[in-house]
């Protein structure tokens, strides 16, 4: 006889046979990836030279050693260099101490001649030590001499002048010694090569002669700034052709340090100067140092060059555009720096490298974003101002349009924002026009550099060698509404020109609906004009929109954009509108005409519901109005709301399956939403503007695409009316009302069961049911009396054996926590007691213990709620 284990022990057991088999697959997999990895040939070591990606990378394997498999970390024995450089550097240390100590300290306690000599002695042994030590082979400790030696000067500096020149200026005495130290140690590196610190030394006291010089000297800020531009071009020229990645490092931080301080104080004399003439030389300083930067990305690696470009783009604006800018307002100013950075275009025929150009294009970009971030605080309030009108609708109409916004920017310090965005969008939308020619004159920036493959002109289309995987950008074909070179995860991904020309035109849509807006604001026209112009200007868009429609997925942007505009134009315009109730009524009506026109204009779908639902929206806030007007109560106006869910209905009817119509009517459903939020507060209202929103759910559900949930909705409704109107009438009888309702309710049920074998249960009895017991229950729990508690749980326990017996869900779950409920209501009073006679400590056992038994028995009670679950959803 086959024994069979219960199925908790089988379970277990196929689990833990499931986990053998993963932890055998997982080290199959390991040992196979070893094996492909010491297969594999060992790569090409790379050539040596300027790859400043590569620093700081593990050095490659011993050629042909097998490849270890993934994540596994050989254990390395403890090496014998590292514990020497770590001896050897806390001796160094503790020599600096020393000869810090002895400086400063024991100086005083010695004769000149004495002095003299211990120091010249320490630091002569100190230089010529590394040079024995190296000889010798021993690397490690002539670096750490050097790193004294180096104290050591600069303790024989201080030295000198705390003794021998006490009265000399300090800051004259720290330029003449760091630059005769950085002369002393640059040849000491270079006659020590192997040496790797004098020379990165060298360059860090190289930073420091021309500042302290300036400075000492008294010199302006003018010429600091020069002085530090100097001291960067030197860094630069050491970068390029300097000496070890340690030295090209360490100038490359130190040209950045002192190029940025050389444009701050630049750019700080040039923005405060007091006129064209003041600014003229500081603007000679930014362009020398544009210059500069520009030199030094003609011959950096790609990185370096597209930096150096934007360094020197931004650096060209701020010394051209200053000079003009200085003999303008405060706003104006930015318009002159806006017009030196679309210049900067041009460099696309200066036959710059590419590198390069790219950097100087990006840094047109960010002056023109500057710009534009400059007039968007100006432009929010103009879009979000006439939110302040919502605390006092219709308390008459202002004489401007800035009175309207209640905003209190400093318009006359903004002159130029629109100037700035319609010069934007005007550019943008003529680069949009004539796309074509955009492309071709920026074709030689977009070329792909040669690839890595020793072939001349690998990677280019067309040249000997290519594998041409991908077409480069702009405008070459590939990914759809993408392109690029290679494929893979590593594959660059650039958008085609397509896509491109869609951002610029959405751009110049965006920037010149912004320009017109802006425009109305700063010439504060009157508030009639505003109003009709930010009316029109919605329609504009909303053609444009309705024309752009349907297009290719690159121009897509454009009606996209348009679209966005529209709704947030109609947005403010009608917030705007709402000072006045004239202006009120007839922007709200054109909106909603326009809407609906384009609703019907449009050849897209998204576009049609989104123009759809935005006029049903309008209408609703119309119907609204009207209440006002009439000087209705909100409870009053309630009905007045759901007109416009009617009209939706009767569309939907009219529209049935198309795709808009659903949306339509869940609109029209939130303006009755509404409806009921505004007759809440009159229950005789809530219980009229409920049974009307029922009204309309049947009305909706006499189709059949919107019946099952319609016909369910509408029930619920009219139950719920009742039950308001009820409450509202302070009925305590409520059975009187209900049970001529449930009798014939239940009675078409019957009659449509046996028509419909299949047809729910919930939609033949829980109407009926519903309106009689729910009331009665809801009395029964504020009822003293015995009598209502116990008929309603003879029925309830009647209908729910009922439904057991026909299989019945709707009788069973309605009549069950009807059940429920009532005996719940009738043992409160004995479980109030009984809870206040037990100790306090025995509820949380008894919790407790319950939680311990229903865990225990998990799994039985999911499979027993998984059985009812089941029996349930197989009733009817």
């Amino acid at each position: 006889m086959e024994h069979v284990p219960p199925p908790a022990e089988e379970l277990a057991r196929l689990d833990r046979e499931l986990a053998e088999l993963d932890a055998r697959r997982a080290q199959l997999l390991t040992r196979r990836a070893w094996l492909l990895a010491a297969l594999r040939p060992p790569a090409p070591t790379a050539a040596p030279g300027w790859n400043p990606s590569a620093w700081g990378a593990p050095p490659p394997g011993r050629p042909g050693a097998p490849a270890l498999p993934w994540g596994y970390v050989p254990k390395q024995p403890s090496a014998p260099r590292s514990a020497q450089n770590v001896l050897l550097t806390l001796g160094g240390l503790l020599l600096t101490v020393a000869a810090v100590a002895f400086t400063l300290v024991s100086w005083g306690s010695m004769g000149i001649g004495g002095r003299s000599a211990v120091l010249a002695a320490v630091t002569l042994g100190a230089l010529i030590a590394p040079a024995v030590l190296l000889r010798r082979g021993l690397a490690a400790t002539a670096e750490v001499l050097a790193a004294l030696a180096l104290v050591l000067t600069l303790l024989d500096v201080y030295a000198v002048h705390a003794v021998a020149a006490p009265d000399t200026d300090g800051l004259g005495f720290t330029a003449v010694a760091s630059a005769v130290l950085a002369v002393l140690w640059t040849a000491y590196g270079l006659a020590l090569g192997k040496l790797r610190l004098p020379l990165p030394a060298a360059v860090v006291l190289a930073q420091w002669p021309l500042l302290f010089w300036a400075w000492a000297a008294g010199a302006p800020a003018l010429v600091v700034g020069w002085a530090l531009l100097a001291t960067a071009v030197l860094d630069g020229v050491i970068a390029l052709w300097g000496k070890g990645p340690g030295v090209r490092v360490t100038a490359c931080v130190g040209g950045s340090a002192m190029g940025f301080s050389a444009l701050m104080v630049g750019l700080a004399l040039s923005t405060t100067a007091s006129g064209p003439l003041g600014a003229a030389a500081p603007g000679a300083l930014l362009l020398a140092a544009a210059a500069a930067a520009l030199a030094g990305a003609w011959r950096a690696p790609k990185g370096f060059a597209r930096t150096g470009g934007v360094v020197a783009g931004l650096a060209a604006v701020a010394a051209v555009g200053g000079v003009p800018a200085a003999a303008l307002s405060d706003g104006w100013r930015v318009l002159a720096y806006l017009l030196c950075g679309l210049a900067l275009t041009g460099v696309v025929r200066a036959g710059l490298p590419r590198d390069a150009a790219r950097g100087v294009l990006a840094a047109s970009g960010v002056v023109v974003a500057g710009a534009l971030v400059w007039a968007l605080p100006s432009l929010t309030a103009v879009l979000l101002g006439p939110v302040t009108l919502l605390s006092d609708v219709w308390a008459g109409a202002p004489e401007g349009f800035r009175s309207a916004l209640g905003s209190t920017l400093p318009w006359s310090e903004l002159a130029a924002a629109p100037v700035v965005l319609a010069l934007v969008a005007g550019l943008l939308g003529s680069a949009y026009r004539w796309w074509p020619s955009v492309v071709r004159i920026a074709a030689p920036l977009g070329a792909p550099r040669t690839a890595d493959t020793g072939t001349p002109g690998a990677g280019v289309p067309g040249a000997p060698g290519a594998v041409e995987t991908a077409a480069p950008w702009p405008g070459w074909p590939g990914w759809p509404g993408w392109s690029g070179t290679g494929t893979g995860a590593g594959a660059r991904r650039r958008p085609s020109a397509a896509t491109l020309r869609g951002v610029v035109g959405a751009g110049a849509v965006a920037l010149g609906w912004g320009a017109f807006l802006l425009a109305g604001a700063l010439l504060d026209v009157p508030y009639a004009v505003a109003v009709a112009g930010e009316t029109a200007l919605v329609g504009g868009l909303l053609a444009l929109a309705v024309r752009g429609a349907g297009s290719s997925r690159g121009a897509s942007a454009v009606p996209v954009t348009a679209l966005v505009g529209a709704v947030s134009g109609a947005v403010s315009v009608g917030l705007l509108s709402l000072a006045s109730e004239a202006a009120a009524y007839a922007v709200f009506g054109a909106l909603a005409v326009l809407f609906a026109g384009a609703a019907v204009r449009v050849g897209a779908e998204v576009p049609r519901a989104v123009f759809a639902v935005a006029s049903v929206v309008w209408g609703t806030v119309l119907t609204g109005f009207a209440g006002r007007s009439l000087d209705l109560d909100p409870h009053e106006a309630a009905p007045l709301v759901l007109l416009v869910p009617a009209l939706t209905v009767l569309l939907g009817a009219r529209l049935r399956r198309h795709p808009v119509a659903l949306p339509v009517e869940l609109t029209g459903a939130l303006g009755a939403l509404v409806a009921v939020g505004l007759a809440v507060s009159d229950a005789p209202f809530l219980a009229l503007v409920l049974a009307l929103c029922g009204v309309l759910a049947a009305g909706a559900a006499v189709r059949p695409e919107r019946r099952p949930v319609a016909g369910c909705l509408a029930a619920a409704l009219f139950v719920l009316a009742t039950w308001v109107r009820l409450a509202a009438s302070e009925v305590s009888f409520p059975e009187a009302y209900t049970l001529p309702v449930t009798v014939p309710a239940l009675v078409v049920g019957v009659a449509r069961r046996r028509r419909d074998p299949e047809a729910s249960s919930w939609t033949a009895y829980g109407p009926g049911l519903a309106a009689t017991l729910l009331p009665s229950l809801a009395v029964a729990w504020t009822d003293t009396d015995w009598l209502r508690p116990l008929l309603l749980g003879v029925a309830a326990l009647v209908i729910t054996l009922l439904g057991a017996r026909y299989r019945l869900q709707a009788l069973l779950v309605l009549g069950g926590v009807v059940l429920a409920l009532d005996g719940l209501h009738e043992l409160a009073p004995y479980v109030a007691q009984v809870a206040g006679a037990l100790p306090r400590w025995l509820p949380p056992a008894l919790a407790g213990l319950l939680l311990l038994v229903v865990g225990a028995t998990y799994e039985q009670r999911l499979r027993d709620a998984r059985r009812l679950k089941d029996a349930l959803g197989r009733m009817r």
